[in-house]
């Protein structure tokens, strides 16, 4: 319980170092840094404490292998989307923003299949989790469809570009978050999706006349899952330490 309450405190301290005011490229990058290491606590967890014991009748969803699992790809998402911040600061291309935002919509699929199959053999896991990680991964499947569509444009491909924005508003209308602070959120995302499709529309309408493929014929989304976290232990000492494999380079970041 203690190590879970460590990977919850870690999470926190990295939205507060954003909250802060610390938006400069180093502050993202302390943000990160710190979501990888919740991710790394929660990781071990699973892998190597709770794997140990046996569930017991009257203990909390805390101290499960499955929670931990998933409390570790939601930090990894946490990670990722702040690289993402960063590679857009510093003018990546739209191609690898997308591949980012769909790698982070990845990481909260597997999360959310887990938690769904975790809930139906325990009802103590409250709602408002499966909740935010939907809202979270809803977000970041628009800003995928955002920055899909602006590559395809810069290719040449604006009738592709245009199907593929429709599809991301048929998808937004679909899936409507319950809360409303997460409403105002996709608002205004949804908001500057409309505005790109009437852009690209006009456009095609009166210089390109591309055909808009149906949804069948849009291209596949393709992700990228930058940040994977394992621990190994060290023979020497006993101690183990989270890795951040990126690239299949294993680079040592803490040591526990």
């Amino acid at each position: 319980m203690t190590l879970f309450l460590y990977g919850a405190m870690l999470r926190e301290r990295a939205f507060e170092v954003l909250s802060s005011g610390k938006h400069s490229f180093s502050g993202q990058q302390d943000s990160s840094y710190i979501k990888i290491k919740a991710a790394g606590v929660y990781d071990y967890l699973e892998q190597v404490v709770l794997v140990r014991l046996i569930r017991a009748k009257g203990t909390t969803p805390e101290t499960t292998p499955h929670i931990s699992s998933i409390m570790s790809l939601v930090c990894l998402a946490d990670a990722q989307a702040a690289s993402a911040r960063k590679a857009k600061e510093k003018g990546s291309t739209t191609s690898l923003l997308a591949k980012l935002h769909h790698g982070i919509t990845l990481l909260l699929v597997e999360a959310i299949d887990t938690l769904r199959n975790t809930s139906k053999e325990s009802t103590d896991i409250s709602s408002r989790l499966l909740d935010y990680i939907l809202s979270c991964k809803r977000l970041h499947e628009l800003r995928y469809y955002k920055y899909a569509a602006e590559g395809l444009k810069d290719d040449g491909e604006i009738g592709v570009a245009i199907g593929v924005l429709r599809l991301a508003l048929w998808s937004a209308k679909k899936d409507v978050p319950k809360e409303e602070s997460w409403r105002s959120v996709f608002k205004q995302v949804t908001d500057d999706l409309t505005v790109i499709l009437r852009k690209y529309e006009h456009e095609n309408e009166f210089v390109w006349y591309e055909k808009v493929p149906c949804n069948n014929d849009l291209p596949l989304p393709q992700g990228v899952k930058r940040l994977l976290v394992s621990y190994l232990m060290n023979p020497k000492n006993g101690k183990y330490h989270l890795f951040l494999n990126s690239k299949n380079k294993d680079k040592d970041l803490y040591k526990t």
